[in-house]
């Protein structure tokens, strides 16, 4: 995974094509880079960040910021009293429960 000013980038290799490419994952909108080799593939990742900061600065808007962390829900009243009535079993608050079994998710 690659990251750079907060933003993180996967990326696969492309065996017919014989290149690697990517796109930043943490984000709504589309942002995707390639290259031939590591070096060319990590100045491409840096180059696509800077160059959509730079274009959403001149278009006066703000960037699309990687995920915060913070998660609104909304869950059934009867699913939200059992898994607090869990977590307290357990000696957790509800978000480190939540945050425990999600983490468990790969």
């Amino acid at each position: 995974m690659l990251k750079y000013k907060g933003y993180h980038g996967k990326v696969e290799f492309d065996e017919e094509a014989g290149l690697f490419h990517g796109e930043v994952v943490d984000l709504r909108d589309v942002i995707t880079f390639q290259g031939k080799s590591v070096e060319e593939l990590e100045q491409a990742f840096r180059d696509s960040i800077d160059d959509y900061l730079e274009f959403c600065q001149q278009r006066d808007e703000e960037p699309d910021k990687p995920f915060s962390g913070r998660l609104m829900l909304r869950l059934p009243t009867e699913v939200h009293r059992k898994v607090f009535v869990r977590a307290k079993k357990e000696g957790k608050s509800l978000n480190e429960y939540i945050t425990e079994k999600l983490s468990a998710v790969n």
